[in-house]
């Protein structure tokens, strides 16, 4: 129960976050890949600052023997870079820049209703089932 709180009241705390920075507005992240025009810094400050935070308690947290919530550090041991990684990669670049949006100011600008939000949400949720099922079949085809 505590790890389910745990993971509501983050994300409770990004998407709040997400809202007061203007993130959810894709105009904000258009304006940001505008450098040609009238480009809006205002995305790359909440960068820096989710950087630096990061930055300072990551360092903090692996002083820690375990997590607070689980019995070990789950961190990724590859470092390599796949066909797969940079495929994704490029799909996620193009949808942001396409969109305006990243899936989780996505998923907090839903609740606006507006139909954009949705078209977006929608065809990410799409995706994601389409990736889904194209790997099982991939996987299935190997054997």
């Amino acid at each position: 129960m505590k790890l389910i709180l745990s993971a509501f009241l983050s994300a409770l705390v990004f998407g709040v976050g997400l809202g007061i920075a203007g993130m959810t507005l894709p105009t904000k992240v258009i304006g940001f890949l505008d450098v040609t025009g009238a480009w809006d810094p205002s995305l790359a400050f909440v960068m820096i600052g989710a950087i630096a935070v990061h930055s300072v308690s990551y360092r903090m947290i692996m002083r820690r023997p375990s997590p607070v919530l689980t019995p070990k550090f789950l961190i990724p041991s590859r470092r390599d870079l796949d066909a797969k990684l940079l495929l994704g990669a490029l799909i996620f670049g193009v949808g942001w820049g396409l969109g305006g949006f990243c899936p989780g100011p996505a998923l907090v600008a839903s609740v606006s209703g507006h139909a954009s939000v949705l078209i977006f949400v929608a065809s990410m949720v799409s995706g994601i089932y389409v990736h889904a099922g194209l790997m099982k079949f991939l996987n299935a085809k190997k054997r």
